[in-house]
């Protein structure tokens, strides 16, 4: 039996407008529900009362109009944005706010923009601005490397070369077994090793060093993972992974936990904190089939000599980019 609320999919946008307003109509959810699914396809008028409606009502809607203004802007929402901001502090209302209220309102407000990422796009949005200074510390090694190249900055190569180890520092400490990495699941059953240049903020900044002119820094830090790799293929933690697939057992996450403890052991010293856990603890046994004392890999060898890298090809007539 159909609900008696069912909207019929002829029904005009005005009158699912209506119904969406009054809360007594018995019709709300359904025309929410419809106003998601024609909402891009209808009129500036009817999108235009919409958002309108939407902005007058709960978190979840106001959200999801934030949403739509970001990619559909009218300077006719200015006011009422302004007003919700200023009472609510909403995160995707700020994202409006630095994207598209004028420069003057950010500036005379930017020790109200308290929510990750708001840094990170008044940078973007006031990085071309004269006199505005970044503050490096409030940004992450990528973000960093994004505002550069969005701004045209010029970043020498040693501090290209420190962003990015930095970045693969940061993904093992953290360990997020989450991370997006470049790799599908018949990758992983094909034996193939994750390493840094697959995890997602790595293959990001080598794209944003390619936009800076750092094709010499990304040829470096890809030979250096080159040599993870084989530092990886050898560990018996990786071993015992490959032999995990006959019997359909191997995990993504195991594979991910052997990556970052090996880049970070081939990691050079400066680019470890003293807060890290020590070296000799990266690699005891947690959820890995193997014995320590079978370990074929001598830890104090793992660290990569960058100048024996540079050495063993010519930059010029190896250079990927």
């Amino acid at each position: 039996m159909e609900s008696p609320n069912k909207i019929d999919r002829n029904t005009p946008a005005s009158s699912l407008i209506k119904n969406f307003i009054n809360k007594k109509s018995g019709k709300v959810t359904e025309s929410r529900n419809e106003i998601y699914t024609r909402f891009d396809c209808l009129d500036w008028k009817h999108q235009k009362k919409i958002l309108s409606a939407f902005l007058d009502s709960s978190k979840t809607d106001r959200r999801w109009a934030y949403s739509k203004l970001i990619w559909c802007w009218d300077k006719s929402f200015e006011a009422r944005l302004k007003e919700l901001w200023e009472n609510d502090h909403e995160e995707k209302c700020s994202w409006i706010i630095i994207r598209k209220f004028p420069i003057k309102y950010i500036i005379q407000n930017l020790d109200k923009f308290t929510d990750k990422g708001d840094y990170y796009r008044i940078c973007l949005r006031l990085a071309k601005r004269k006199g505005f200074s970044i503050d490096k510390n409030k940004l992450s090694p990528v973000e960093y490397l994004s505002v550069a190249c969005h701004a045209g900055l010029t970043i020498p190569a040693e501090e290209a070369k420190d962003l990015l180890y930095k970045i693969v520092h940061n993904y093992c400490i953290e360990r997020n077994l989450t991370a997006r990495i470049v790799l599908d699941e018949y990758a992983l059953r094909n034996h193939t090793i994750i390493s840094p240049k697959q995890f997602k903020d790595v293959e990001r900044a080598i794209n944003y060093l390619d936009k800076l002119g750092h094709s010499n820094v990304i040829w470096k830090f890809l030979k250096w993972d080159k040599n993870v790799q084989t530092i990886i293929s050898m560990s018996p933690e990786f071993k015992s992974e490959i032999r995990r697939i006959t019997d359909g057992g191997m995990s993504s996450y195991s594979m991910l936990n052997i990556a970052y403890d090996y880049s970070y052991l081939a990691l050079e010293d400066k680019y470890r904190l003293p807060t890290d856990p020590k070296v000799e603890t990266m690699l005891e046994p947690q959820d890995f089939d193997w014995i320590h004392n079978e370990r074929e890999i001598d830890i104090r060898a793992i660290k990569i000599d960058e100048a024996s890298i540079a050495q063993s090809e010519s930059f010029d007539d190896h250079c990927p980019f």
